[in-house]
C-alpha cells in the first residue's frame, strides 16, 4: 500500500464505539468533493461535523448529505467578518471546543485519542496541532513543521480581524490566527495534510497566496509601528522578513538543511525549492506594489515598432 492510499485505514472498529468527543468540528470548502469523501468518514468520534460551503459547483453538498453532515451556506459581502468568525459569531455551537480542519486534512485515531484525553481536564483556551505534509504523494516527515492554533474554546476569542479594504479575494480567514483570552496548549499527534490534487493546483493556490501576502505586507508597514504590536512573535518575524531577497534562501537552508528536509528524499528537495520560490514571489509582488508598477495594455499595430541602433543593419 503506498502513497494516498496508505493514509485510507485511520479509525480501529473499538474506537468507533467510544464515547463521543465534546468537539464542533468545522470545515470550509469550495468544491471540495474529492478531498470531502475521504475526510468525513474520518470525524465519526466527534460530537458534530459542519460544513460551511462558498455555493460550491461541483458534488461538494451532496457528498455531505451522504454522509449526514450539515451544511451551512455562506455569502461573503466583502466586509467583516470572514467565513470562520462568521460561523463563530452566528450559528449556536453546541460543544466547548470547536476544530477548525481543512478538506484536505485527515485525522487519525491516536490524535482523537490524544484529543479526548487533553480536553477532559483542559484549562487551555487553544491548542495548537500539527501537520504532516504530503507533497508529490509522500509524506514529509522532517523540514519545515506545519501548525495552526485551529482547536480553540468556543467563546474565549476569534480569528484577528485584518483591514483589508477589499483587496483580497478571499472569503476565509488565509493566514490570520484566533487570538484568544487564555494560554495555548499542543496537541503532538499529527494530522496529515495532503491533496492529491495535483501540483498544477499547488502552484495556483500558492500564487494566490503570494499576492495576499505582498498586499498585507503592504498594509503593515504603512501602518508603522503600531500595526506590528497587534502581532504575535512569530507573524512580526515572518513579516518583517518577508520582501527580504534572502529571505528564499534563508527558507531553504532552514527547511531544507538545518530541518533534515533531504531525509525526505526528492520530494522533500522539491517542497523546499518550491515554498522558497514562493517567498521570493512574495518579495518580487511587494517590489511590484511598493513602486507602483503597472503594465499597461498596449496596440501592437501602432507601438510595436522596430527599435533601430547607430552602426546596426547599415
Amino acid at each position: 500500500m503506498t502513497g494516498f492510499q496508505a493514509v485510507a485505514i485511520y479509525l480501529s472498529p473499538a474506537s468507533m464505539s467510544a464515547p463521543k468527543i465534546p468537539v464542533t468540528v468545522a470545515i470550509p470548502t469550495l468544491n471540495e468533493e474529492q478531498n470531502l469523501a475521504s475526510c468525513l468518514p474520518l470525524l465519526s468520534r466527534f460530537e458534530r461535523v459542519v460544513v460551511i460551503d462558498s455555493g460550491s459547483s461541483d458534488d461538494t453538498v451532496q457528498v455531505c448529505r451522504d454522509h449526514g453532515v450539515d451544511v451551512i451556506n455562506f455569502r461573503w459581502n466583502g466586509e467583516f467578518p470572514k467565513k470562520r468568525n462568521w460561523f463563530l459569531r452566528n450559528h449556536q455551537i453546541n460543544t466547548p471546543w470547536v476544530l477548525f480542519l481543512d478538506a484536505d486534512e485527515r485525522v487519525s485515531d491516536a490524535f482523537c485519542d490524544e484529543l479526548a484525553d487533553k480536553l477532559s481536564n483542559s484549562v487551555h483556551d487553544g491548542f495548537w496541532i500539527q501537520y504532516i505534509t504530503w507533497f508529490l504523494g509522500c509524506p514529509l516527515l522532517y523540514g519545515d513543521v506545519n501548525r495552526k492554533l485551529a482547536l480553540i474554546r468556543v467563546g474565549a476569542g476569534e480569528f484577528e480581524h485584518i483591514q483589508e479594504r477589499h483587496w483580497t479575494p478571499f472569503d476565509m480567514e488565509l493566514h490570520e490566527h484566533p487570538i484568544l483570552a487564555g494560554s495555548v496548549g499542543a496537541i503532538r499527534t499529527c494530522v496529515d495534510h495532503l491533496d492529491d490534487r495535483g501540483f498544477t493546483l499547488w502552484l495556483r493556490k500558492h500564487n494566490e497566496y503570494s499576492t495576499w501576502e505582498a498586499r498585507r505586507a503592504r498594509e503593515l508597514a504603512s501602518g508603522g509601528v503600531e500595526a506590528f504590536q497587534e502581532l504575535n512573535i512569530r507573524q512580526t518575524r515572518k513579516y518583517r522578513s518577508l520582501g527580504k531577497f534572502w529571505l528564499p534562501w534563508a527558507y531553504f537552508f532552514y527547511a531544507y538543511v538545518y530541518r533534515c528536509g533531504f531525509r525526505d528524499g526528492y520530494p522533500g528537495f522539491a517542497f523546499a525549492i518550491a515554498k522558497a520560490f514562493y517567498f521570493w514571489t512574495i518579495s518580487l509582488k511587494i517590489r511590484e506594489l511598493k513602486f507602483q508598477i503597472h503594465v499597461e495594455p498596449t496596440d501592437t499595430s501602432t507601438s510595436a515598432r522596430r527599435v533601430e541602433r547607430p552602426g546596426v543593419g547599415k
